[in-house]
């Protein structure tokens, strides 16, 4: 059985026998599209600074030239033309380096401008994921999905195709300038090269090796850190944290060595490169000079023009040979970025929306009819459960832990799709309403209340323009907690924190019954709502709940049976059948599973 180490290092290995994915940069590229002006003004600018790349070390070698076939009698002559040619040789200086400024804001700022555009659309989708994908992806993987890989997207237009075509566009327009000059000159100063190649070649394999490990590392250190910050109180309860920070080393000295793996590639190639650099400027000295004792005056004079412009036109070609493989490892690790979040944008896994409008409006009656469902395929959560709740009614679900009272919950809202039968409301397959419709109308109390960095306004509004302040006191005020907000530094301003970790429980529990009142939604869902409080805070948990049920229809489910004495019908599940059904009298009078919950509660109060 590989483990997922090795499963990763099999995926990596079958990539790289791909060397280059031109369907994938395609997509990748088809996010310029609605700056394509911006994009073929990079490719121009590319071309035009290849052209340009090779005019100063030619000028210079024309201006020796000059110098050697002038004669005493035209000094002056001979002046102007220097003057002239430094004129020359400065204008370009300033228009390449113009150009090359403009390149390069343009590369980077296409870059961002994509980047920004494709972390919208990767968000957009997150959230119009199945419920399902979050159950099985670790968020911290969706969180580097999210803002590393689609950051070194960024590196693919700044770093990435236009650079090096740009790059390559020079080599070729300084090898054509010197194979102009002196074709023989110009084959003995790349004697070296296949060496270069080689080292090249080695090099690129190296860096994408370890940038490869380095952006699994990322993930895994992004998941990790995610994951155990939010549970550091189960961490630090526990007295874990020595061996948490061990498996944090672990994953953090991984993300080290392929750091230094990289490091040591870059610290062998560049002196390398020099080496071949400095061996073939070796190699033009001597070619160019091995008869320098024989040589006339004036052909010693042009003889050192070319060994000049040579080297001026070497060190030109060897400035984008030292970082053409490390843009092109920058390329496909954009690609491999890429790839990920392309993953995340075709993933398909999500509910169908309706796109019939015509019920915008929910009254409350609801229908279950031999509903089955399943979290993963063979294991049944719900078998057949059928039941019916009119509106205005309550309904209490009871039972075990994992019976399936909050899946029939998440069903109802289509957090889920449910496997086989129909779920109705008024009626109407849920399914035909819009999910907009459907979850704008169901309002959900839940015993994990989350609650997001933000205000208490905002946090009990979603930040919903349609909802005043004046909105939110009113129900602040018949929930009963007005004089506890008013209590907080700021009030409404107050800042609850990260998941509202300033409040208590119970605290956080209120707020969420405000939240739900305010959304006035037709039906209402409470799932443990009044579990883990003391008892001052269930009283308050109690009123909000006669407020919010008053004439709408409820789903409750509860530990405590004394919270759901009053529902219009009381369910009872196990493993994911109903087995009792009644009022809270008709099922004591019962005696079967209901009855012997009752009692065990009486023999054993919570409080």
């Amino acid at each position: 059985m590989l483990s997922e180490r090795q499963k990763m290092k099999k995926q990596q290995e079958e990539k790289k026998k791909k060397i280059f994915d031109f369907r994938l940069l395609l997509r990748i590229y088809k996010f310029a599209k609605p700056y394509a002006g911006k994009f073929y003004l990079s490719v121009a600018l590319a071309i035009v600074l290849a052209v340009l790349s090779p005019v100063r070390p030619m000028l210079i070698n024309k201006t020796l030239q000059a110098v050697n076939t002038s004669n005493s009698g035209a000094n002056e002559v001979m002046l102007n033309f220097l003057i002239s040619i430094t004129i020359i040789q400065f204008v370009v200086l300033v228009i390449e380096s113009a150009l090359r400024f403009l390149f390069s804001y343009t590369t980077s700022w296409l870059g961002h401008r994509v980047v920004k555009d494709m972390r919208l659309k990767v968000y957009e989708k997150i959230l119009s994921l199945n419920l399902k994908q979050f159950d099985k992806t670790p968020i911290g993987t969706l969180t580097t999905r999210t803002i590393n890989d689609i950051e070194a997207i960024n590196d693919i237009f700044s770093e990435g195709l236009v650079p090096i075509l740009a790059d390559m566009l020079s080599i070729l327009a300084i090898l054509a300038a010197m194979f102009y000059t002196n074709w023989q000159l110009t084959l003995i100063c790349i004697i070296p090269f296949p060496f270069l190649m080689v080292a090249t070649y080695f090099f690129k394999e190296n860096v994408n090796r370890s940038f490869i490990s380095v952006r699994n590392a990322i993930a895994a250190l992004n998941a990790f850190v995610q994951e155990h910050i939010s549970g550091m109180q189960v961490i630090q309860a526990f007295t874990a944290e020595k061996r948490e920070q061990g498996r944090f080393k672990e994953i953090n000295r991984h993300h080290r060595d392929a750091n230094i793996q990289a490091i040591f590639a870059y610290s062998v190639f560049f002196p390398v490169v020099e080496v071949i650099l400095a061996f073939s400027m070796g190699l033009l000295v001597w070619f160019a000079a091995r008869n320098a004792y024989d040589l006339k005056p004036e052909e010693a004079l042009q003889v050192t023009g070319n060994i000049v412009s040579f080297i001026l036109l070497l060190n030109l070609l060897f400035r984008p040979l030292r970082v053409v493989a490390d843009k092109f490892n920058v390329l496909q690790m954009g690609m491999v970025a890429g790839e990920r979040v392309l993953i995340v944008l075709d993933n398909e896994d999500h509910l169908e929306d309706a796109t019939d409008a015509r019920a915008n409006k929910i009254l409350g009656d609801i229908e279950f009819s031999d509903v089955s469902f399943s979290y993963n395929e063979g294991n049944p959560v719900l078998s057949n459960v059928s039941f019916q709740v009119s509106k205005g009614q309550t309904l209490a679900i009871v039972g075990k832990t994992g019976s399936g009272k909050s899946t029939i919950i998440n069903l109802i809202n289509r957090l889920y799709q449910h496997n086989s039968g129909e779920i109705l409301i008024d009626g109407r397959a849920i399914e035909n309403y819009s999910l907009e419709t459907l979850r704008r109308q169901i309002g959900v109390v839940l015993q994990d209340v989350y609650l997001f960095s933000g205000s208490v306004f905002e946090n009990v509004t979603l930040r919903d323009p349609s909802i005043s302040r004046e909105e939110v006191v009113s129900a602040a005020k018949m929930i009963g907690i007005h004089e506890f907000i008013m209590q907080l530094p700021g009030g409404y301003d107050y800042d609850v924190m990260e998941r509202g970790g300033t409040l208590s429980m119970g605290q956080r529990q209120l707020l969420s019954f405000m939240r739900a009142l305010l959304f006035k939604p037709a039906i209402l869902i409470l799932d443990e709502a009044t579990s883990s409080v003391d008892s001052h805070t269930e009283k308050l948990i109690q009123h909000a709940i006669d407020v919010l049920t008053a004439g709408r229809t409820s789903i409750i489910i509860a530990h405590r049976l004394s919270t759901i004495r009053k529902a219009s019908k009381i369910l009872v599940l196990e493993k994911g059948r109903i087995i009792e059904s009644g009022t809270h009298d008709s099922l004591i009078g019962l005696g079967g599973t209901y009855a012997g919950l009752q009692i065990l509660q009486d023999q054993q109060p919570l409080r």
